[in-house]
């Protein structure tokens, strides 16, 4: 952490901050047609940032019209591979010059610790962009082996006009996820960020221009989800939208896919991700900083969080200990602190939402709310298997603790939701985890850890935790393209046709 300032250097910077509100649009910034506004708050403190541009559908038919132009010219879609790998990298690099920029203003727009956007968000971004950047130029085509007298060209061709629908749990990162292989296939995109958290996707923009991103490539268009996120949905020229949301908001994306022109839609949504924790999972230090991390890291704000504790009745006690000990540890304030481990929930209505499941537990080990502001605790609660608690996404820093006799049982437990994007088990018996591992009903699943893989791995979920395709890995690219066929007769002019 030798790289990280001080408490006071960090708000020194967020004084002197020159806050982006507009949409940018065509290379430039331009306030919403209606001339509105709506205000982002920081969370922790409950003060008014600035006025964001509040969008319309008049500005996103502006957007999308702008993207289709520069789509349907090559400025970007039929430059070389090398060409738009260089943009990118050169993007990656712009980020990388304005790192503490834009993780402090992460952090104020979204209560994020300084501490994670530093040393997770920021890295990780820039490390997306640049392995996506350095895809671009290595993804073949193919060719088929029809017959001798026919060649067979399989060729990949960006899908269009892509519209880019972000959460505000991982402002930055999200935004790498999608626009890192949507830019590198060719595509011109129209992103959507989260009201809540508008401005780091704006300046991202604006250093993609910069960077040498043709105008009209990259657009970006706040506002609310009725205002902006539907008439990008519903969007008659709009060939394909990533969302990365709730389950609730992803139903409605299909709804506007199926109302309009039938667009390809990719959604990655919630999860209630189990965390096994069997009688032989070893050093059970080791395993409770593990279900600790997983559970309070980014608040609990993650669709990935180890949300339930599934533990067997012979070492619960022992891992619960454990896991009390080092979730004392992460402590909670101002998130420009260095030193804090959980800030403050994104707004005071998702405060409130989480707040109430509080009270769900059989028993409370630990944590609770604030009387004010937006804080939430580390809070560890028993709870009953079909209690909201134990069900429903609560997306704050709340580990739902079950027990049980052995795998069997753990599994039917975990796979008793309608979710399934993450999981993790714990045990020595390799046998008894790969068992485990293939029997869990989740896009990811690890073992003896909590994680998600890597930008190398497919990321997305079964059930209602995922829809339509995958983040990160070379598995990304496919959903921003689409697959042709062209078919080549070799056939000398004399030989016989064939049908």
């Amino acid at each position: 952490m030798e790289n990280l300032l001080t408490h006071e250097e960090y708000k020194s910077i967020a004084r002197g901050l020159l806050l982006p509100t507009t949409a940018f649009v065509d290379g430039v910034y331009r306030p919403a047609a209606s001339g509105a506004t709506f205000e982002t708050i920081n969370p922790a403190t409950g003060e008014v940032l600035a006025e964001i541009a509040a969008c319309g559908a008049e500005d996103v038919d502006f957007a999308v019209g702008k993207a289709r132009e520069a789509f349907e010219d090559g400025r970007w879609s039929k430059r070389a591979p090398p060409e738009r790998k260089d943009v990118l990298i050169r993007l990656a690099k712009l980020i990388n010059r304005n790192a503490r920029e834009l993780a402090v203003l992460e952090s104020l727009e979204s209560g994020k610790t300084i501490l994670d956007c530093e040393t997770v968000d920021l890295p990780e971004t820039i490390h997306c962009l640049k392995w996506h950047a350095e895809a671009i130029d290595k993804i073949y085509d193919q060719v088929s082996p029809p017959s001798d007298n026919h060649i067979a060209m399989i060729v990949r061709e960006p899908v269009g006009v892509v519209g880019l629908v972000l959460p505000w749990n991982f402002p930055l990162l999200m935004l790498a996820w999608k626009i890192g292989p949507a830019l590198a296939a060719g595509c011109s995109v129209v992103v959507k960020p989260a009201e809540e958290t508008s401005m780091t996707a704006l300046r991202v923009a604006e250093l993609a221009v910069e960077a040498g991103l043709p105008k009209g490539v990259f657009n970006v268009v706040p506002g609310t989800g009725p205002e902006v996120g539907e008439p990008l949905g519903r969007h008659m020229d709009v060939d394909m939208v990533s969302f990365t949301g709730s389950t609730e908001t992803g139903r409605r994306f299909l709804r506007y896919a199926a109302d309009s022109n039938i667009k390809e839609v990719v959604l990655e949504m919630g999860g209630k991700n189990p965390c096994i924790v069997l009688e032989d999972a070893g050093n059970l230090d080791r395993v409770a900083a593990h279900v600790v991390n997983g559970a309070f890291w980014n608040m609990g704000e993650n669709c990935s969080a180890t949300s339930r504790l599934i533990v067997h009745a012979d070492v619960k006690d022992a891992l619960l200990a454990r896991i009390l000990a080092h979730a004392r540890e992460w402590s909670v304030g101002d998130p420009l602190d260095p030193g804090t481990r959980v800030g403050a929930l994104v707004s005071r209505a998702h405060f409130e939402k989480v707040a109430a499941y509080l009270d769900a537990g059989t028993r409370t080990h630990l944590g609770g709310a604030t009387e004010g502001g937006a804080w939430v605790h580390p809070t560890i609660m028993d709870v009953e298997p079909l209690s909201a608690a134990a069900r429903e996404e609560i997306f704050g820093p709340v580990l739902a603790v079950q027990t049980v006799q052995g795998l069997d049982e753990a599994i039917a437990l975990a796979n008793e939701t309608e979710y399934g994007l993450a999981a993790s088990i714990f045990t020595t018996d390799i046998k008894r985890a790969l068992r485990g591992a293939r029997a869990l009903r989740a896009g990811t699943v690890t073992v003896n850890s909590f994680g998600e893989g890597d930008i190398s791995t497919p990321f997305g979920g079964y059930k209602t935790s995922g829809f339509g395709g995958r983040d990160n890995g070379l598995h990304a690219h496919d959903q921003y393209t689409q697959f042709k066929t062209i078919w080549v007769d070799l056939a000398d002019d004399d030989d016989e046709a064939v049908g």
